[in-house]
């Protein structure tokens, strides 16, 4: 709970000190935080269900420059049982997250377990499930609304992206150099689904990144989280077009 009487020197020193990887953020956020004056945070979303209990905080520093930067604050842990039948189900030992990028901690939040509960999942070993995970995998999204380009140091948002691609063939050095003249962007969820791959349940989500570079033009990337790999672990692929991207999803259901 927040302590109202807490300065934002004790607040932001409390944020760093229990966020697992706070060791991450990048040096030139840390001393810009170093000279936040003010500071106002809200609960910006949350998950509850019997497995997890997920809360995402936005903090907001006014500088001494008169600029604002945002941390964004990813709090979870699974559900504890209780004896107590008059009692509910209390959340256990929680975990604590820090980014400064709303694309960083929604990709973080989505690695969680239980992250895919909320959506449907597919039959189990019929040729039909097979056919039904090809299908929706591979089906055009309905037309998005206008994009909203926010200017928000979107080159390095880019670098982030295309940082933590795993496959072979994401986009290289022409688009990285590309993306660098990047200087607004926006994030589109695409797609975001629950199947069975060779038996276990994998997840995958769809987002396209879609940026706006100096001279007015626009280019995207399109990136594919699941869980699909030999050991469930959780992968991030990146590619420059969406048909890429939807054909690695479904080739991904047809391995481990």
């Amino acid at each position: 709970m927040s302590d109202p009487y807490e300065t934002t020197e004790q607040h932001l020193e409390r944020l760093l000190r229990r966020a697992l990887n706070s060791f991450d953020l990048p040096d030139c956020t840390v001393e810009r935080l170093g000279t936040a004056l003010a500071h106002s945070s809200s609960l910006h979303s949350s998950h509850h269900s019997s497995v997890l209990h997920r809360e995402t905080y936005r903090h907001t520093y006014l500088l001494s420059d008169g600029s604002a930067l945002t941390l964004w604050e990813l709090v979870h842990g699974g559900a504890r049982d209780t004896t107590d039948r008059r009692s509910r189900t209390r959340p256990g030992p929680q975990h604590h997250e820090l980014y400064d990028d709303e694309a960083d901690a929604h990709v973080a939040a989505a690695r969680l377990a239980g992250s895919f509960s909320d959506m449907p999942v597919f039959g189990d070993d019929a040729p039909q499930a097979d056919l039904d995970v090809h299908t929706v995998l591979m089906t055009a999204p309905p037309t998005p609304l206008p994009r909203m380009y926010a200017p928000d140091n979107s080159a390095d948002h880019a670098r982030r992206v295309l940082r933590r691609a795993e496959n072979g063939d994401a986009p290289g050095e022409e688009t990285a150099c590309l993306l660098r003249a990047a200087f607004a962007h926006h994030i589109t969820q695409i797609f975001g689904r629950q199947c069975r791959v060779d038996g276990r349940d994998a997840g995958f989500t769809l987002y396209e990144h879609a940026f706006l570079l100096l001279d007015g033009s626009e280019t995207s990337l399109w990136e594919v989280e699941h869980t699909a790999t030999p050991d469930g672990r959780h992968m991030c692929e990146v590619y420059g077009d969406e048909q890429a991207a939807r054909e690695a999803m479904e080739s991904r259901t047809r391995i481990c």
